[in-house]
């Protein structure tokens, strides 16, 4: 499904590079669920970053569903990324201005599906994730927890093929945080979802089929369940 070859990203400081991620090498098979850990400024956002095509190596190769990425205009990425792949962001990245209707039902517009459809499949998953009474507030409206919520939903509504997750449980509390981690090993499972997510926990780290480890933003170790 997905393949980085050599990936770098730097910074010129002076007539240095400063590396953020550095000659990264990764395999990632359809279906596979992936934890990608290690200490604060190891670059593991800025991996998940690269993987989602929001933001560009400075060196390498990255290949996805047999697209060669980095030969990619942008608005052929951002199809791509529109198509297959939803993004939990650790600071939610929610629409202030939007509800959390509206903020759901977003990604749904891009991909032009229908109106009855889009409230059909708004519905399911304001459902799933009990928070239809929290339908017609704003974001400045919800805890921090509730606006997670909101974002994981906005991430999964449109069915993706690749879900990437930047700590989804960092602002939950702990029973809301394993809902959320069966939730992932649910759709993992049993939709064939393949998870790439950067997490901190050893415990949510362990849902993962294979957890990398990095630092100094290179591949430290790997290993599988």
């Amino acid at each position: 499904m997905l393949s980085l070859q050599h990936v770098s990203k730097y910074y010129q400081v002076g007539g240095n590079k400063n590396f953020v991620l550095n000659d990264i090498n990764l395999e990632v098979d359809e279906g596979e669920f992936i934890s990608i850990m290690g200490p604060s400024g190891s670059g593991k956002s800025t991996l998940l970053n690269v993987i989602g095509m929001l933001d560009e190596p400075s060196e390498g190769y990255h290949y996805f569903v047999g697209n060669a990425v980095h030969q990619l205009k942008e608005k052929q990425r951002s199809a791509l990324y529109k198509q297959y792949i939803g993004f939990v962001f650790q600071a939610y990245h929610l629409i202030d201005e939007l509800t959390v209707y509206e903020n759901i039902e977003t990604p749904l517009i891009y991909q032009d599906f229908k109106g009855a459809e889009r409230k059909a499949m708004v519905a399911d998953i304001l459902d799933r994730f009990q928070i239809v009474g929290k339908k017609d507030l704003f974001p400045a409206q919800l805890s921090g927890g509730q606006q997670q919520l909101v974002g994981i939903a906005r991430a999964l509504i449109a069915r993706p093929k690749l879900l990437l997750a930047d700590e989804p449980t960092g602002n939950l509390n702990s029973k809301q945080g394993v809902e959320i981690m069966e939730l992932f090993k649910k759709l993992n499972k049993e939709d064939g979802v393949t998870i790439i997510q950067v997490t901190h926990s050893e415990k949510n780290a362990e849902y993962g089929t294979r957890i990398i480890n990095l630092l100094d933003g290179k591949v430290d170790s790997s290993r599988k369940f």
